[in-house]
């Protein structure tokens, strides 16, 4: 079986390091991806897909990426469930990524080139 994503989008926030009880490094992003066609009304529409990293990875994107950057994520769908505070079963659908590339320094950055380029 092939269980394999790839996307390329941009953070919709500032990713935050948490650490598991055993001290393992994680972050949970949310990475606005858009679609390869238009909608009726002409508009391009986007997903908000959840996102988890692990290790090295959550901790580089924590330290050099921001709201915004644009990164690309290797990974896999993976599918968990949890009970909430009120007793209802929660059902997560997320991806877990294998590998993150930082496809564009932060926005900041960015506009310093082109403001230097011009």
């Amino acid at each position: 079986m092939i269980n394999q994503v790839t996307l390329v989008g941009r953070l919709t926030r500032d990713p935050e390091l948490k650490l598991t009880q055993e001290g393992v490094a994680l972050t949970s992003i949310t990475l606005a991806v858009n679609r390869n066609y238009r909608s009726t009304s002409g508009s391009i529409e986007t997903d908000f897909v959840q996102c988890t990293l692990w290790r090295r990875a959550a901790e580089n994107t924590v330290q050099y990426c921001q709201k915004g950057s644009i990164i690309g994520i290797i990974g896999r769908i993976q599918t968990r469930n949890y009970e909430n505070s009120e007793g209802k079963r929660v059902y997560v659908t997320e991806v877990v990524a294998d590998s993150v590339r930082f496809l564009g320094g932060r926005p900041a950055e960015d506009k310093e080139i082109a403001a230097t380029n011009a």
